[in-house]
């Protein structure tokens, strides 16, 4: 009887303290946690920071000092200083267009139309829109769609990178990037079922109704159809989502005094109302799917240094370099980088540096050149040599030089395809594998810049050799 009694009196003492502390009871929606495909935080960061350079070339991002872009830096930092799991370094940036979406790159950085913001009713609404894409950068969606995506292309287990690169760099060789459009940045059902709880356990811990969330999306459906927005492109419903946010939010204490609106958000809202975006198709068709269109301008005289882990290159100042030490490395000027037909993000100027590694450690030069080119061929049908390859030398060093001929990312005049001139230069390294070259413009432009090309080959030089 003496132990039974004390049996109940701990029950009893256990009961009043979950009662007192009601957030012991929580049953929130957990995050995933662990590593995705070999692909670290850090990783993950410094991809999703390059593919945030890639989108500012291919779409009208407005600039950081627009009160528009600062008001969503404020609510975006609220709203993720309350995320769950790993601390992203997640940033937030509006794009000029008027449709109706929003798209989160692996790591943090995060993009919200103009026309989000106008069709919002309120703050809590917009809220909820940020609040599901931090919770795609949580559960690390995209990321894990491009590794699964890698690994049915090549095989479990191949993650090596012949420059040291890891997975970065066999994602970027097998033509896994996150630009604009991505296909990677398409959710799936599930993902959006997963960014629509963690985003309501957001809002709640923010102090936004996670049922605000729902409303807008129920909004868009009614107003656009499901079929007919963009948002439902990329984000497709999982179903009942009012009903999945009550149950969440049925998990947690129950709270009324709920932040719906603000005078800021209205005054944004005013001011967006006020600018003439247009849409994603208005802005292909006239060529302005960028902050920058038509001539890309003349290259600079002076220069600065690219060091890689596996060379050193110079390119002209007023140019971008995108990668790091241990990544394939795509040098461009500004607006060089471009949508093509299907959307994908390419380079329209600029020269693309990587790695090559054949099947045969005993070919020659000659051998293995001719390999890449057929793998360059096989990934673009379209591309095809013009006349025969030459050996040169590159800083004393033995190498290649060959002459393609394909398709530029940049339409004609009348809108149909241009000729691209890409001028392919190897480079043996001292472990048998290949460095290369390709320098790339629209065949209009490409003599206009071949004395570029050449001066940035003139300061190519391997780092050990």
């Amino acid at each position: 009887m003496r132990h039974h009694s004390w049996r109940v009196r701990g029950l009893a003492i256990m009961l009043a303290f979950l009662l007192a502390n009601p957030d012991v009871l929580e049953a929130r929606y957990k995050p995933t946690s662990g590593s995705v495909g070999g692909v670290t935080y850090e990783q993950e960061i410094q991809m999703g920071q390059q593919a945030a350079q890639q989108v500012r070339q291919q779409l009208p991002v407005l600039p950081d000092s627009s009160p528009i872009t600062q008001y969503v830096q404020r609510l975006g930092q609220d709203l993720a200083a309350h995320a769950p799991g790993y601390r992203w370094p997640f940033n937030f940036h509006v794009v000029n267009q008027k449709d109706i979406n929003a798209f989160a790159l692996p790591g943090g950085p995060i993009f919200v139309n103009l026309g989000t913001i106008r069709a919002a009713d309120n703050e809590a609404q917009l809220a909820g829109v940020m609040a599901h894409e931090i919770s795609h950068v949580v559960q690390r969606h995209a990321m894990r769609a491009a590794v699964k995506e890698y690994k049915a292309q090549v095989g479990l287990g191949i993650l090596g990178a012949l420059l040291g690169g890891g997975t970065l760099g066999s994602l970027a060789r097998a033509g896994i990037g996150f630009g604009a459009n991505s296909y990677f940045l398409k959710n799936s059902r599930g993902n959006e079922s997963e960014a629509d709880l963690i985003g309501a356990d957001i809002m709640y811990d923010t102090g936004y109704d996670p049922h605000a969330m729902a409303d807008f999306f129920k909004k868009l459906e009614e107003e656009s159809g499901a079929r007919g927005s963009q948002f439902f492109s990329d984000h497709p419903d999982p179903g009942n989502r009012y009903g999945a946010v009550t149950r969440e939010l049925a998990t947690l204490p129950a709270r009324s005094n709920y932040r719906s609106d603000s005078q800021e958000f209205q005054n944004v809202k005013r001011l967006a109302s006020g600018m003439k975006p247009l849409t994603a198709q208005q802005q292909r068709q006239s060529g302005d799917a960028g902050p920058i269109s038509g001539d890309v301008g003349e290259p600079s005289g002076s220069l600065r240094t690219m060091q890689h882990s596996a060379y050193t290159i110079q390119y002209p100042s007023n140019w971008q370099a995108y990668g790091d030490a241990n990544s394939t490395v795509t040098i461009a000027p500004q607006g060089g980088l471009r949508q093509d037909q299907s959307g994908q993000s390419a380079v329209a100027f600029g020269v693309i540096i990587d790695g090559f590694d054949s099947e045969n450690q005993e070919d020659t030069l000659d051998q293995e050149t001719h390999e890449l080119i057929q793998s360059l061929q096989h990934a673009n049908p379209q591309l095809r040599q013009v006349g025969r390859d030459e050996d040169i030398r590159v800083n004393g060093v033995s190498a290649k030089s060959a002459d393609l001929i394909g398709v530029s990312p940049i339409a004609d005049s009348s809108g149909g395809q241009q000729r691209e001139r890409d001028w392919l230069v190897s480079i043996r390294m001292a472990n048998g594998s290949l460095v290369y070259l390709v320098f790339i413009a629209p065949q209009n432009d490409y003599n206009r810049l071949r004395p570029t090309f050449e001066q940035m080959l003139r300061t190519f030089r391997l780092n050990q050799q």
